[in-house]
């Protein structure tokens, strides 16, 4: 069988009725926790319920566009904090042990697998460097805890530059978002029919993200290009229990650049 054609089987529905009866979770195993941090430098950002610019939700669809032309106008705290959160946010927490998390965008069973990391190159207030999203944090609030990794490379241009495979339009963004899957969480419950269900669930993310930046009056591009290894590298993950599946740089938009 050709490789496109494997692909194409792999887009097909599989029985989910048998791959959940071999499940973990039919086997009895405790469920994966969804609450997950590397460090204790924690920094509460502020409240962001005013840092939406664009309330109307058929602006935002007519507004959304993938931008790739940024100014070097620097984001601020609230900015970063709405879009971390609309993201992945846990609004709730659903059965015995708080098995399934509940988030403004959807995933099969609510299983969620995926984390938000950012390289801040310029972000008003906050030191240039990695940082994770721990929505664990405040569940049920709209607040947004984040914790520092640590310092951005020496080289960061380059560097940076390598991870997204020569976009350099994307390196002059002053955020780039790096979405990772932690796997298990939702082969915890679906077994080796997840995968499709996670690339579907990886689709909602990017929307909600790409629609925020529009809220925020900023602009974005979801990339599917990145060097796999050195993403993974950057942010220690093993590339087998986490890896990286998405990066989105936002910004502002250099006026006149927009893009059809």
């Amino acid at each position: 069988m050709s490789e496109i054609k494997k692909n194409r089987m792999f887009m097909h529905c599989p029985s989910f009725k048998e791959s959940m009866g071999k499940s973990d979770q039919q086997n009895g195993v405790t469920h994966p926790s969804y609450d997950y941090h590397k460090t204790e430098a924690f920094i509460e950002l502020p409240s962001f319920e005013e840092a939406v610019s664009h309330p109307s939700y058929v602006d935002l669809l007519d507004l959304r566009r993938s931008e790739r032309v940024y100014t070097d106008e620097c984001m601020t705290q609230e900015q970063l904090a709405f879009m971390l959160w609309s993201a992945q946010g846990i609004q709730k927490t659903r059965g015995e042990g708080k098995i399934s998390t509940f988030r403004p965008a959807p995933s099969g069973g609510a299983r969620h697998p995926f984390e938000l990391y950012i390289a801040v190159k310029n972000v008003e207030g906050l030191e240039t460097g990695f940082y994770h999203y721990v929505p664990a944090k405040h569940i049920g609030e709209k607040k947004v805890v984040i914790e520092r990794l640590g310092p951005l490379f020496d080289d960061y241009e380059t560097k940076m530059n390598d991870l997204v495979v020569g976009q350099k339009w994307a390196v002059k963004a002053p955020v780039i978002l790096f979405v990772s899957c932690i796997p298990y969480r939702a082969e915890w419950r679906y077994n080796n029919a997840a995968h499709r269900v996670m690339l579907i669930d990886l689709g909602h993310v990017g929307q909600n993200m790409m629609l925020s930046a529009t809220a925020l009056g900023l602009g974005s591009c979801c990339l599917a290009a990145y060097d796999q290894q050195l993403c993974d590298e950057a942010f220690s993950f093993n590339g087998i229990d986490e890896y990286t599946v998405y990066v989105l740089p936002m910004g502002k938009v250099k006026e006149g650049s927009k893009e059809g």
